[in-house]
């Protein structure tokens, strides 16, 4: 798990996540909280089988720009403290 400034977008390389058609509600957190988990279980599977973990990069980047960084730090370390309530 990396810290914020591992997480940073390379300079001038950072658009705006694409609709999404399972939210299509103004409201993003189930979007923020799914690209999340999509995320974790992309590099768990991809670690996991040894392959390139860079098709995970997609999910990194939706989440990273839909949700606040507080929640995410709390995610991160309910992870590191095995608590996290969704299924990675």
């Amino acid at each position: 798990i990396l810290d914020v400034e591992t997480q940073k977008p390379p300079r001038g390389k950072w658009t705006t996540p694409p609709f999404d058609p399972r939210f299509p509600n103004q409201n993003q957190t189930r979007n923020c909280y799914q690209n999340f988990l999509d995320y974790h279980r992309c590099l768990k599977n991809t670690s996991r089988r040894g392959k390139s973990t860079e098709p995970c990069q997609y999910y990194f980047r939706v989440y990273r720009s839909l949700c606040p960084i507080s929640w995410v730090q709390r995610w991160n370390e309910q992870i590191r403290q095995g608590t996290f309530p969704g299924k990675i």
